[in-house]
């Protein structure tokens, strides 16, 4: 213990030396990251990674916060996050007292996590007018990583950069990709051990998707994994490539193939394996793809990498053949579930098809497969091999429209769902209805748009094919379920939010947070589904909530708001009247939340914001 008598003795420079050393933070290393979000976490109150933990439950063990109170919740700070141009998408990391978050056009922020006041901001000031029609689907970021003291940044034109956590300065940058080859980054890079590990957006362009993992030390690529085969003439990486190309026909590598990883990645530190969800193929009517009929490997699938070497260990396919859209991106979860006796170490999913899966995370076995919204493009699954039987009438030509369940832009896309382990329950946002699909005559719009496709004529009457799935909740398109993974059946549903737009986050204290689109934050009881609470933050475009706690205090806090119309050129710090802004929550709270802005100064959103 020091006390006036040890100070002299140690000396002026001694004593400002272990001051400096008392006043570092815990270190964020491989083990402190596979505790993240578990009631071993060694920093419990922060939120280190994308989805808390590394298996991406986003559950939190804090409990100030519960169904007794959360009534009480109002806002303790704002912070403004700039000039805006997109959609809100992404999830805050918190470490240090200190919330890391990234805003439109990749700039990052890091602000003291009990006020709001901005430490530093750094903009990677992307070429906005080159880089933005380069981009599927809008101006969008949907987070970072953290290791090592370092803050990991995906830049939209395809730049990975490593900034220093408490200065913001820059030690190494990585290209992963050019926007001029159609690529762009949006999704929040993972740790794996001793590597950052980050996938490509570029769905609906001429792309061939894959994924990198890049040195933490100094950005060097350790390895790339290609999620479809390429030119046949030019030899391929791997035997799990030489093995995709059998899956495919004619000349498919001239259109790229499709299959971008821009959302869904998790990590097995006990089995050291990097999961990632891979997208649609492309061009989406089979016709233009080469021969009909065919898999066409690895689109619309879970692939399992060797985190070390990137070597696919096995691969699962949701969607063989897609011709719908049907990315299987969406959000991979890790839990381990007591299933017919037997306790499993489980991988779940529930993409844009429409379908929630449970395969076993090792080995890759399917163990289960149930429709949580209304499908008709299969009929139900092989209970071996989980094999979906696609439905023959729901493949389209280019005579007769075909109307598709689930809804255009997927049943479940970016908007995170949350596991409770208490409730046994995964809090599930999805999408309601059908989308219409009609075979153009040529791959139309390329390399824009969705390629090889036509909009129907109004009027015209579709082949709707047989549907399975649980009957909607009626008037609504947006709902939240609660979704029981291991008797794969819904328990509970309530109206508000969707498959894009906002996201879950569940707690110890018996709680699920939702927020919506439109910038609305609730509250239920994650047991029954009591609605509790319901804010009102007037701003659009919003992201999925965290929860943490700093000086003993829980706050709830999310991005929103669109800002500035996407289409606005001009320096992206000028002042705007409805600036996106992060709001923070706490019991008690009494800061003013903004009033609503104008109807004319609100940003529509992209058209056609898919994905991506």
């Amino acid at each position: 213990m020091l006390n006036n008598r040890t100070f002299p003795a140690l000396g002026i420079a001694a004593l400002s030396l272990l001051f400096r050393v008392a006043a570092q933070p815990r270190a964020v290393d491989a083990n402190v990251l596979k505790a993240a979000g578990t009631a071993n976490d060694p920093v419990a109150g922060s939120w280190l990674t994308y989805g808390l933990s590394q298996g991406e439950n986003r559950f939190s063990p804090l409990r100030q916060i519960d169904t007794s109170n959360v009534g009480k919740l109002g806002l303790a700070w704002s912070y403004e996050l700039g000039a805006g141009g997109g959609n809100q998408e992404a999830t805050p990391l918190v470490w240090n007292n200190t919330i890391y978050g990234i805003t439109t056009w990749s700039v990052v922020f890091a602000i003291d996590a009990r006020n709001g006041k901005q430490l530093w901001r750094w903009d990677p000031e992307v070429n906005q007018s080159a880089v933005r029609g380069k981009m599927c689907c809008g101006v969008l970021n949907r987070g970072l990583a953290l290791a090592s003291g370092l803050i990991f940044a995906p830049v939209n034109d395809g730049r990975l950069v490593a900034l220093e956590a408490q200065s913001g300065k820059v030690i190494w940058e990585a290209r992963v990709a050019y926007p001029q080859d159609w690529y762009s980054l949006t999704i929040a890079p993972r740790i794996a051990g001793n590597k950052v590990v980050v996938g490509v957006a570029g769905g609906d362009h001429p792309t061939r998707g894959f994924i990198d993992a890049y040195e933490i030390s100094n950005g060097k690529r350790a390895w790339r994994f290609y999620t479809v085969p390429g030119d046949p003439s030019k030899g391929f990486e791997d035997e799990a490539q030489r093995a995709a190309a059998k899956t495919w026909g004619g000349d498919w590598w001239k259109m790229g193939g499709g299959g971008s990883v821009w959302d869904g990645m998790a990590y097995d530190a006990e089995t050291n394996t990097v999961y990632a969800g891979t997208g649609n193929a492309e061009p989406w009517p089979e016709k233009f793809r080469g021969a009909k009929g065919l898999d066409n490997l690895y689109t619309c699938s879970i692939v399992a990498l060797d985190a070390n070497t990137g070597k696919l260990k096995w691969h699962y396919q949701t969607v063989p053949n897609d011709n719908w859209d049907l990315d299987a991106v969406g959000q991979l979860m890790l839990a381990d579930l007591k299933i017919k006796g037997r306790t499993r170490k489980v991988i779940m999913q529930a993409p844009k098809n429409g379908v929630f899966y449970v395969l076993d995370r090792v080995t890759g076995e399917f163990l289960s497969a149930a429709p949580f919204v209304q499908v008709n493009w299969t009929k139900g699954f092989d209970e071996k091999t989980g094999r979906p039987f696609l439905n023959p009438e729901a493949f389209y030509d280019n005579k007769t429209p075909v109307q598709i369940y689930p809804t255009g832009g997927g049943a479940h896309n970016w908007a995170p769902m949350s596991y409770n382990p208490a409730s046994g329950l995964v809090y599930l946002p999805a999408s309601q209805g059908s989308y219409m699909f009609l075979a153009a005559d040529e791959v139309i719009g390329y390399p824009f748009g969705h390629p090889g496709v036509a909009f129907p004529k109004p009027g015209v009457k579709p082949i709707v094919p047989a549907i399975i799935g649980p009957e909607p909740l009626a008037g609504q398109r947006g709902v939240l379920e609660a979704w029981d993974p291991v008797n794969q059946k819904l328990v509970w549903r309530v109206a508000g939010g969707g498959a894009m737009g906002g996201g879950t986050v569940t707690t110890a204290g018996n709680l699920v947070f939702q927020v919506i689109n439109d910038g609305r934050l609730l509250a239920y009881s994650a047991d029954k589904g009591d609605k509790l609470l319901e804010i009102r933050t007037n701003r659009n475009g919003a992201a999925p909530p965290i929860t943490y706690m700093v000086d003993g205090k829980q706050y709830v806090a999310f991005l929103a708001g669109t800002g500035r119309p996407a289409q606005a050129m001009g320096p992206t710090d000028a002042k705007v009247d409805n600036p996106p802004m992060l709001f923070a929550f706490e019991i008690g709270g009494t800061a003013a939340l903004p009033s609503a802005p104008a109807p004319s100064a609100l940003a529509p959103p992209p058209a056609q914001e898919l994905h991506q």
